[in-house]
């Protein structure tokens, strides 16, 4: 009978020196600014046409025009980038699901699925961050 000696444990890394830490971090900047950065934007289309993003069926709807759809979509994301900042455990969830929709979204409209892959890469980002904001909210 061959006896085994456990492997040392390597000392858990605290702070910023945690590489699970530092990808919490990174993520809840990245899903602070880049909501309201895209929300603002609605207000004035300089990066994209965005009321092109909306399909059809939900533009026939929502009342009033796509682009006051975009103006009210523009109030979400902000608010969903100001939850990540303050309330990372429920805003990786809220972003996560707001991604859902915008994903729901693009498939309706022929010519978009590439960017519903990869706001589906995004989506997968966003729970990411709410699972290691539970972690770290434990180890806090």
């Amino acid at each position: 009978m061959t006896s085994t000696t456990p492997a040392p444990v390597a000392h858990r890394r605290t702070g910023l020196a945690d590489p699970g830490r530092q990808a919490f971090l990174i993520l809840r900047a990245g899903f602070t600014v880049a909501p309201i950065l895209f929300g603002l934007d609605k207000f004035t289309n300089l990066l994209v046409d965005w009321p092109m993003y909306l399909a059809p069926w939900i533009d026939d709807i929502v009342p009033g025009s796509a682009q006051a759809a975009m103006y009210a979509v523009g109030v979400i994301e902000i608010v969903a980038g100001i939850v990540v900042a303050v309330a990372p455990r429920f805003g990786g969830w809220l972003v996560a699901g707001w991604l859902a929709g915008i994903i729901v979204n693009l498939l309706t409209i022929p010519g978009y699925y590439d960017i519903a892959l990869r706001d589906f890469g995004l989506l997968l980002g966003a729970v990411a961050l709410a699972r290691l904001a539970q972690y770290y909210h434990r180890a806090s």
